[in-house]
């Protein structure tokens, strides 16, 4: 009888414990691995000031103007300087859910943490107010990025001009890393996607000052210049899982001087080996990514060319010697036969006529984030400040005052809508123009023998 109970009671707890797994294992989600994304799908970036810059922002959109340039996705930059989480929630009607987003990238907490230490009922209102920020971005079926607030740079600080309350310079930049914790905990638990801005600014500036001590990718502590954006957006594509590569060629030389090529990313015709070289013609699916000159240094130290935009060219069974390579009849450079067989990078070579096709895209995605995306974004400044007052208003002592500054602004909003749709229209017409330019070509790709040059005379 002892034995039955025994075995029952056991019987019962491995049902219990069975049954306890199975429902954790429900309840328990995966975070977003990468953009699921289709021609017609919509992005909105919302922040504050880091993206009111219209830098990252920019910066992610030149990837998915030359990546995928079969494919329209619609981007909206939803920044304003000075933003909370609780701004957000005040424009979130007209400026993120009309733009009925598949995704949205949300970088708050800069700002709410408020520039001091730690402050629990500072953070309180931070979490209650990005928990009714999450809660909207469900209820209208979109999929929330969480990303971590950025670095406060307190040398940078510390370097600058301006005085800055030692509590602030001493402990902010561990507020903003509790603050991005409880944000990946969230995206973690609920399965949403998450991007880590903060470790990578941290750690490159943490390495870069190991050579030079003033070293700074964010200058006034708070905003990342252009490199420090680039670092930033490398962030959002890599972490979102996009893809890496541009295209590889591999070409060798078979029987009869017959050339097999193993390509990804685009199509190889032509392909035929000569007694001096190599000859072929390659139509790639799409464009490597260039960042503006301002934005370099920050490509070369995340090594964006070669970890999200590989154009790899390797070719076996060329005679012993150096090449010239060519592309459409402009010549590109020139490479011992070892490095073709290894392979040679051809992403960051400003000569070719693919990296100046998307440096073209990028300078008119540059053009309309600096002209009608960001006159937009200043449009939504304006509103930010009435929303402020007018909440202000409510419990005002100073109500007189107070209602005329809350006045004056709503009359600057008269037409609002109507500007936006004209910033709206004048941002389409240059993306218009990019899908114009953005389409890859085929192009012709020649490797000739050079003669090596005659040996110096001696004097």
């Amino acid at each position: 009888m002892k034995f039955l109970t025994r075995s029952l009671l056991l019987a019962i707890g491995l049902l219990f414990l069975s049954h306890t797994q199975t429902v954790f294992a429900e309840d328990s989600k995966t975070p977003l691995k990468t953009l699921e994304l289709q021609d017609g799908d919509s992005i909105v970036f919302l922040g504050d000031s880091i993206t009111h810059q219209c830098l990252y922002t920019q910066y992610v959109e030149d990837y998915f103007y030359t990546r995928f340039p079969k494919m329209r996705l619609k981007f909206h930059n939803s920044g304003v300087g000075g933003a909370k989480a609780w701004d957000a929630l005040e424009r979130f009607d007209r400026d993120v859910a009309d733009y009925k987003p598949k995704y949205v990238t949300v970088l708050l907490g800069m700002n709410d943490g408020r520039y001091q230490p730690f402050n629990q009922e500072i953070f309180d209102t931070y979490h209650t107010d990005m928990t009714k920020l999450i809660g909207r971005l469900k209820e209208i079926g979109t999929t929330p990025i969480l990303m971590t607030p950025t670095m406060f740079d307190s040398r940078a600080a510390r370097n600058g001009k301006r005085k800055h309350d030692s509590g602030k310079l001493e402990l902010y930049n561990s507020v903003l890393a509790y603050y991005g914790t409880w944000l990946r905990d969230v995206a973690v638990e609920s399965g949403f996607g998450f991007v880590d801005m903060y470790g990578p600014l941290n750690n490159i500036t943490l390495q870069e000052r190991k050579a030079n001590a003033d070293f700074t990718i964010i200058r006034d502590s708070v905003h990342p210049d252009a490199p420090g954006q680039v670092v930033m957006a490398f962030a959002i594509l890599n972490d979102m899982g996009l893809k890496k590569q541009v295209s590889n060629i591999r070409i060798s030389k078979a029987a009869g001087n017959k050339a097999v090529a193993i390509v990804t990313g685009g199509e190889i015709s032509d392909a035929v080996f000569q007694e001096d070289g190599l000859t072929f013609t390659f139509l790639a699916e799409s464009l490597p990514l260039v960042m503006p000159e301002e934005a370099q240094l920050g490509a070369k130290l995340t090594k964006l060319g070669h970890k999200m935009s590989r154009e790899a060219l390797e070719v076996h069974g060329l005679a012993a010697g150096r090449y010239e390579l060519s592309i459409d009849g402009t010549v590109v450079g020139v490479f011992p036969v070892s490095s073709l067989e290894r392979h040679i990078e051809l992403q960051e070579n400003s000569k070719t006529p693919q990296h100046q096709q998307a440096a073209a895209v990028a300078a008119l995605n540059k053009q309309r984030n600096d002209g009608p995306v960001k006159s937009m974004r200043n449009e939504w400044r304006v509103f930010q400040g009435y929303s402020r007052l007018k909440a202000q208003l409510v419990a005002s002592a100073d109500a007189e005052k107070l209602k005329q500054q809350v006045s004056g602004l709503a009359k600057r909003l008269d037409g609002l809508d109507d500007r936006i749709k004209e910033h709206e229209a004048a941002a389409l017409k240059l993306e218009d123009q990019i899908f114009e330019i953005n389409q890859p070509k085929a192009r012709k790709y020649e490797l000739k023998r050079v003669a090596k040059p005659a040996p110096k005379k001696k004097k």
